[in-house]
């Protein structure tokens, strides 16, 4: 267990077991929402590692025609491209949760910074975020703020929601080297943060992260009580 007052620490027994608790907040987050003002939008990553949560949250009895979902980030490909967190979410929540809608980051025919102008005028339009869900790579990126990224700095400065990231030479981020990402300002609208991590590697580069402060050799900590309630952690080995 690790005890730090800017997270909140959440151990579970098995991947199952997981992914229930993920959705159970997720769905709790809405709810509170939409109760308070009728409707609700939520950020989410994607990858592998949530698939299984936002199945589990599609099956909730949530009016999501009052729902709305975006994207921490996303890579520059296309919708159907395999690497696309848009078609993630569209596989294991869209396609399931009738009426949900989707605020894509990556648009057909548009340039990366098109697609950037358009999500961060919607965005400004749009509600704040009740929840958003984060992941986090054993460089310590979170969304797609990369450690060594020349665009780095400047989408930590930000002060619009999303921009245009520059991941060249960035391992992590293998070919994909065009993203589109949450700013520290934009996750600064989000009332809650989820961070999703499984197992013992993704533990101690966590660690590492609440042991220092340096936000541009580990950008996770951009995320460190950047809300006034603490990060949660959901854990499993």
């Amino acid at each position: 267990m690790i005890v730090d007052p800017r997270i909140e620490w959440l151990e579970h027994a098995s991947v199952e077991a997981w992914g229930e608790a993920i959705a159970a907040d997720l769905q709790a987050a809405i709810e509170a929402n939409l109760a308070a003002s009728g409707s609700a939008r939520a950020l989410l990553s994607g990858g592998t590692t949530p698939a299984p949560a936002y199945s589990r949250l599609a099956q909730a009895p949530l009016d999501w025609s009052k729902v709305s979902v975006g994207l921490v980030d996303d890579r520059f490909v296309p919708a159907d491209h395999p690497a696309s967190n848009t078609k993630l979410i569209r596989e294991s929540l869209l396609e399931r949760a009738a009426g949900l809608h989707f605020e894509p980051l990556v648009r057909e025919g548009l340039s990366a910074a098109a697609c950037v102008e358009a999500a961060n005028r919607d965005s400004a339009g749009g509600q704040d975020p009740c929840v958003a869900v984060l992941g986090m790579g054993n460089d310590g990126h979170t969304a797609s703020l990369f450690p060594g990224s020349v665009d780095l700095d400047a989408a930590l400065a930000s002060q619009d929601d999303y921009a245009v990231l520059d991941a060249t030479g960035c391992p992590v981020a293998a070919e994909w080297t065009t993203r589109i990402t949450l700013t520290r300002a934009g996750l600064a609208r989000c009332r809650q943060h989820l961070l999703l991590l499984r197992g013992e590697a993704k533990r101690e580069v966590l660690e590492r992260a609440l042991a220092g402060d340096d936000v541009r050799e580990m950008p996770i900590r951009a995320v460190l009580g950047l809300s006034a309630s603490p990060l949660r952690v959901h854990w499993c080995a």
